[in-house]
């Protein structure tokens, strides 16, 4: 993903929670929840985090003397609440009475809201006599730095209280390196027969045919005492926010596909669960467990992503990051001036500076995609209040552009990190052995990437239509540069004897010439020429890139390549959606509606969850995609890949300016014969868009239109 410590494998990630891939996420705001498929945080890489300290690092339930046996568990399909159902294992006998394995339904069932836990257990008894229930719950507190739990050492830690108790709750505290104490609190609605520092014993009497709930709840602050009407009430609440952040923009719909629905529905559902309703407006955090902040480069994508459907993911994330944008030299934070954030993270170990990334800038493509957004959302709503409010910030982004991010003078986009706690690579393929020569030897700095040279291009022309839009004299200035940045690519990437783009070019202006994906981002941001970007398109299309299942980020037979690696071989499904819109955008149709479908596929094998990266070994007959064991799931930009594929299949262009949208050769994927885009808003006026199947082609009928927006088709 993105920062330096993303590839590494850690004992939180061997430990018996087992891989990323066996956690089950929730999350709400700033707090987030992973733990196993039993519902037990195990002390791994699990926990309740809350601003990136683990406030709870162990709770496990055993029912007699042993862990109950699982049924069956997930998270519902609106990511609100996550639910276990398991059963009891024989129990120890109480005097004449004892139960064999199997009479006890076993239900725990959970969901986050305003920071907190809320989980009730919920136990029935299906035996033909009473049950005497010994119930145990083992718990703790670590308060790790969400950086301690991927792996990072720290030689010093702050102090680690005695936890508290009473009747019914326990206490923890721990006051930091940073003097900050920081607390978090476990109540129970019954109060245990036995409760210490660590661990809850109950003994409930169960007679046959009956119920009991136990309702738990854990936060960062003072317990009241959990019981049901909190639990519903606040349920209720959780679901509320939830279902308002999913409605939000237009909505997709295969009326007669009801497989290709539930993907759409889950990736809508993923974004929902994301997104933070901050002060700034609404911004897609990139992805749990180790992500669940904002980032810099995610939000833009995951927000352009869904910018056709739902604008105001752009709005919040280009007022977000305007407000964190840097103002000063800084080695350790890699910023300068203009600069747009990275990263930004709120445990003990940033704020004492111990890892850089409290509020980083280490990213070398985000400051020009916050300019290249901005002007695909001016363009998308229409919305030039926002961009006058924006407009300091932008020009000082172009001027980051122009007087630090071209740190040689050649006119490219370049990067060396400026500490060694930076990241090494800071494109947005940021792991150490991403970028390479052709025989595997690593570049010397500074790089410029291929991609990011198209953000800049992107960039460059943004500010040019909005700076002649808003009557900024500079206009014309910028648009030479966007000019001057198209030149130098075409003429120093360009390799004629490969068909393609090299990946970067190093410190000594030399090609390094590896054959990746990144120029799939270079046609979506419509640089290249009209015969090289269908030079492009069919190596992309051929099977060096394509697995069966998406894309490759690395082509086969280059040094380095491994389908199991992280960035050298693997199938990132934003990188696909980037690069199919690419291709769409110089009139590629049907293989894109190809791709679309094989990703789908690939999404049916993982619950409809696209995640971060999956391993890119070919696809064979009966077998599906293989999983890359510690990807984040969900994923903003993953889930998002979705909707921008879609959009390229369709060939929908919405320009708010001037009142139009176009529609041009749409396709629809395989499979799908019938598509819905309902409640497209466009400034004051709306149109409904059904697109069907008919013979070989497919047609448009727009539908509701209101307001006086254009529609045009075009071939």
């Amino acid at each position: 993903m993105d920062d330096t410590y993303s590839v590494q494998t850690t004992a939180a990630e061997t430990s018996d929670s087992g891989g990323l891939d066996t956690l089950q996420a929730l999350k709400d705001g700033d707090t987030f929840l992973v733990a196993d498929t039993w519902g037990d945080l195990k002390g791994g890489a699990d926990g309740l985090f809350d601003q990136d300290t683990r406030i709870l690092s162990r709770l496990t339930l055993s029912a007699g003397l042993a862990r109950p046996s699982r049924l069956s568990s997930g998270v519902s399909r609106d990511n609100v609440f996550f639910t276990a159902h398991l059963t009891n294992r024989p129990l120890p006998p109480m005097g004449e009475r004892s139960a064999p394995a199997g009479v006890l339904h076993i239900e725990r069932r959970r969901f986050l809201w305003d920071r907190r836990m809320f989980e009730r257990v919920r136990v029935v008894n299906h035996g033909i006599e009473d049950v005497l229930l010994p119930l145990a719950f083992d718990f703790g507190a670590d308060f790790a730095d969400i950086f301690q739990v991927r792996g990072t050492l720290r030689e010093k830690r702050g102090t680690q209280h005695t936890p508290t108790h009473d009747g019914r709750r326990v206490t923890f505290r721990y006051t930091g390196l940073d003097n900050v104490e920081r607390t978090s609190c476990l109540s129970f609605s019954e109060p245990p027969a036995r409760l210490t520092a660590s661990r809850a014993e109950f003994m409930f009497s169960l007679p046959m045919g009956k119920r009991i709930d136990l309702y738990i709840e854990c936060g960062g602050n003072a317990c009241e005492a959990p019981d049901a009407l909190r639990w519903r009430q606040n349920a209720l609440k959780a679901q509320l926010s939830m279902r308002q952040r999913r409605r939000r923009g237009a909505s997709l719909r295969g009326p007669r596909s009801p497989l290709f629905n539930a993907w759409l529905d889950q990736s809508r559902a993923d974004i929902a669960l994301l997104t933070t309703d901050l002060p700034t407006g609404p911004y897609p955090y990139a992805g749990t467990p180790w992500f669940s902040t904002p980032f810099g480069r995610d939000g833009i994508l995951s927000a352009w992503q869904m910018l056709w459907l739902d604008p105001s993911l752009a709005r919040g994330v280009l007022t977000y990051l305007a407000r964190r944008q840097a103002t000063e030299v800084s080695a350790f934070r890699d910023s300068a001036p203009g600069k747009i954030m990275h990263e930004t993270r709120g445990g003990e170990m940033s704020a004492l500076h111990e890892v850089p990334f409290g509020l980083y800038y280490g990213g070398v493509d985000t400051t020009c995609l916050f300019i290249a957004l901005a002007g695909a959302y001016a363009r998308r709503t229409g919305d030039l209040e926002l961009i006058r409010t924006l407009w300091p910030n932008l020009v000082a982004a172009s001027e980051w552009m122009r007087d630090y991010g071209d740190s040689n003078g050649d006119g490219l986009i370049d990067y060396a990190r400026a500490a060694e706690t930076g990241l090494s690579n800071q494109g947005w393929k940021d792991s150490e052995d991403s970028i390479f020569h052709r025989d595997g030897r690593f570049p010397k700095g500074p790089i410029a990437l291929l991609e990011v040279q198209g953000y800049a291009y992107a960039a460059w022309l943004a500010m040019a239509d909005l700076g002649a839009r808003l009557g900024d004299a500079r206009a014309q200035a910028w648009e030479d540069h966007a000019h001057e940045v198209r030149f130098l690519v075409e003429d120093r990437f360009w390799m004629e004897d490969e068909g393609f783009y090299a990946i970067a070019l190093d410190g000594d202006g030399e090609q390094v010439r590896s054959i990746g994906s990144n120029a799939g981002h270079l046609l979506f941001s419509g640089l290249p020429s009209a015969e090289r970007a269908k030079r492009v398109t069919r190596r992309m299309l051929s099977n060096e890139f394509r697995s069966g299942w998406g894309l490759r980020t690395l082509a086969k037979g280059q040094a380095r390549f491994n389908p199991m690696s992280y960035h050298n071989g693997s199938v990132w499904p934003h990188d696909t959606s980037l690069a199919v819109a690419g291709m769409a955008r110089y009139g590629e149709r049907d293989a894109v509606a190809v791709i679309i479908s094989e990703i789908y596929t690939a999404a049916s094998h993982f619950q409809m969850r696209l995640p971060e990266l999956f391993c890119g070994f070919d696809r064979e007959p009966g077998e599906g995609p293989i999983a890359y064991p510690v990807a984040c799931l969900p994923q903003a930009w993953a889930a998002g890949s979705a909707f921008l594929m879609l959009q390229a299949a369709l060939g929908v262009d919405v320009d708010a300016l001037n009142g139009v949208v176009t529609v041009t050769n749409p396709t629809l994927p395989n499979g799908v014969d019938r598509l819905a885009v309902t409640d497209l808003r466009v400034g004051g006026s709306k149109v409904d868009l059904i697109f069907e199947r008919i013979g070989e082609g497919t047609v448009l009928m727009p539908r509701g239109k209101s307001g006086d927006v254009r529609i045009l088709t075009a071939r």
